[in-house]
């Protein structure tokens, strides 16, 4: 595996879990809830993700691109 392809891949599996939190909150507040500890996860986990996308897209720099970039290789497109 290589740096830029893990950083999509954990984007996947983290946009997942939220849809995953988003859709127990939705069951807890069917189910008669008037607060929801999992619609609350979701909520967090996503302005998390919007914030690190908007620090991408303003300084061209992705700290999670950073990070994989120091525990995997680059990616050899090439080949």
């Amino acid at each position: 595996m290589c740096a830029a392809r893990m950083q999509r891949i954990i984007t996947a599996l983290m946009l997942g879990i939220i849809l995953y939190f988003f859709a127990m909150g939705v069951h807890d507040f069917q189910s008669g809830l008037k607060e929801s500890f999992h619609f609350q996860i979701a909520v967090i986990l996503q302005i998390f993700v919007i914030i690190m996308m908007m620090i991408w897209a303003f300084t061209n720099f992705c700290p999670s691109s950073w990070l994989m970039g120091k525990i995997f290789p680059p990616c050899k497109w090439e080949k």
